[in-house]
């Protein structure tokens, strides 16, 4: 009997969400091969050849444990892999070769006729953009907050004034450090007094502030919907979540239907959306995270998520 087809798990070494779904697969005995495309040299091994065969591609993915031939990938399941940085090598050697892993491990992963990926890093990378996430949520009859994408100091501060309550997002969460102290971009408040030439330099995302009472992050797999309530005083709940409590949420289905063709349109089969319901039970659409976080929501509801993944990535179906 010929050995069923792997799974492809691609994450960085310690990722406690991946390890969720590794057992899940685990359990329907679908066989799974682990990797992190830091780890390329001695401890990862990557071939792949073109022209020399029927098929239009051959290879393998060999970590020091497991080999995945590339012909007979199931689905891949791209978590939060890390790519090497050769921090040992001198500068431009350090571009060159992170650009040809980048190129040439990458490359051969996407040349597979692999049926499903969750999601291709190549629809994350497209769907991570926040103006044409606002647009297509828009399109989509989502409700979206005012906002506004601007470099000019004076329409920010016009912007600003005409809403009242506004808020300043980060368009891209970059690793920053100042002074040595990580600094996250959260959504903070903002007033017209504050903005001054250095909006010049870069864009800036300008939000009118919702009048919300909880927020909801909805995690979609495939065609199952997970809604958790998060409850907190805070205006981002990410600055404390000590300070969150969570219980089982559910969604308007014209709301639900409108995530799932949000993904649908993007290509992509999974993704984290950020809601806002304000006081008078209106949902607002915030933003979305094409590969965001869920294994902490799972464990504080008890929501079958990591099992619709394995589900999903094993081409299993259940009834919830």
């Amino acid at each position: 009997m010929a050995e069923e087809r792997p799974v492809l798990v691609a994450t960085e070494a310690d990722d406690l969400t991946a390890d969720m779904v590794i057992t899940e697969l685990n359990r329907r005995n679908v066989p799974v091969v682990r990797f992190n495309p830091a780890d390329i040299g001695a401890d990862l091994t990557v071939s792949a050849r073109f022209g020399t065969c029927p098929a239009s591609m051959v290879g393998q993915v060999r970590t020091l444990s497991r080999t995945a031939d590339l012909t007979c990938v199931r689905a891949v399941y791209w978590r939060r892999p890390e790519w090497p940085a050769f921090s040992h090598l001198e500068p431009d050697d350090a571009r060159f070769a992170a650009a040809q892993v980048r190129f040439g491990l990458g490359g051969s992963l996407y040349a597979m006729d692999c049926p499903l990926w969750v999601n291709h890093p190549l629809r994350i990378a497209a769907a991570d953009y926040k103006p044409a996430q606002l647009a297509l949520a828009q399109r989509l009859g989502l409700a979206v907050p005012p906002t506004l994408v601007t470099n000019d100091p004076v329409e920010a501060r016009e912007f600003i004034t005409s809403q009242g309550d506004v808020i300043s997002k980060t368009l891209r969460w970059t690793p920053y450090t100042r002074d040595g102290v990580p600094v996250t971009g959260w959504a903070d408040p903002v007033s017209a007094d504050e903005i001054d030439e250095s909006v010049r330099v870069t864009p800036h995302l300008f939000q009118a502030c919702v009048d919300k009472v909880a927020d909801l992050r909805v995690l979609v797999v495939g065609r199952h919907t997970f809604a958790v309530r998060i409850d907190s005083e805070l205006l981002d709940w990410r600055k404390d979540y000590s300070a969150l409590t969570y219980a089982v949420g559910h969604l308007p289905d014209p709301v639900n239907k409108a995530l799932h063709l949000y993904l649908e349109f993007l290509g992509l089969v999974s993704g984290s959306f950020d809601i806002a319901v304000d006081r008078a039970g209106d949902y607002w659409w915030l933003e979305l995270n094409p590969n965001g976080q869920w294994g902490w929501l799972e464990t504080e509801t008890g929501l079958p998520m990591s099992a619709a993944f394995a589900d999903l990535l094993s081409k299993e179906t259940t009834d919830e």
